[in-house]
């Protein structure tokens, strides 16, 4: 759902900064609502639709090397007769649809960036609005696609250890890393940050 509600603000960001005279005349009520339907059924209905076909499918195994159950970890139990066609195929239409929606995102800040440009006001704008949430999409980009990649293509003779680690990075890094990217923007957050580093330079 997170990548959802990212291109839902991307897109609320780029009709505030690069069209404000249309920003009330676009940003309707009914345009709201669309978009949080759009940011909370997307994610729902494509969940849903692995649910049913992961369900279907007749298991030859029970256990599995990760902390968390993920769907693709389920379907890589499957007995070898089993038809795991319908799995594969919906989750690379999952995949397509959250690099469009990377892409999308990308395309907004293109526009931002060479908006945000032309003036001073501008781009102290852009650093204090756009760049935590960039910066926080990028960080939970990196781990998704990190553990996407393992869990399709990994070894398995890692070390326990470091694959626990793996399958909770995703849960771990964002949520540590968004409180300190949004906090650090707030001044007295961002003093008590850089007096800690100027203490232990001390």
């Amino acid at each position: 759902m997170l990548y959802h509600s990212t291109a839902v603000m991307a897109y609320d960001r780029y009709l505030a900064i690069c069209r404000p005279l249309h920003y009330h005349s676009l940003m309707t009520k009914k345009r709201l609502s669309q978009l949080i339907c759009f940011s909370w059924l997307t994610p729902f209905c494509l969940f849903s639709i692995n649910v049913v076909l992961t369900s279907r499918l007749k298991l030859c195994g029970a256990s599995f090397r990760r902390l968390l159950c993920l769907n693709w970890l389920i379907v890589k139990l499957a007995c070898p007769d089993a038809d795991t066609f319908s799995n594969s195929v919906v989750a690379y239409i999952i995949i397509f649809t959250y690099v469009l929606h990377v892409f999308f995102v990308m395309w907004t800040y293109m526009h931002l960036v060479i908006t945000c440009v032309r003036s001073k006001e501008d781009r102290v704008k852009f650093m204090q609005t756009c760049v935590p949430h960039l910066v926080s999409l990028i960080t939970f980009a990196i781990t998704m696609v990190f553990d996407l990649m393992y869990m399709r293509f990994g070894a398995t003779a890692l070390p326990q250890s470091v694959e626990n680690f793996i399958a909770i990075e995703f849960l771990l890094i964002p949520p540590i890393m968004n409180p300190l990217i949004y906090g650090f923007k707030l001044t007295k957050v961002r003093n008590r940050i850089l007096g800690l580093f100027y203490v232990e330079r001390k």
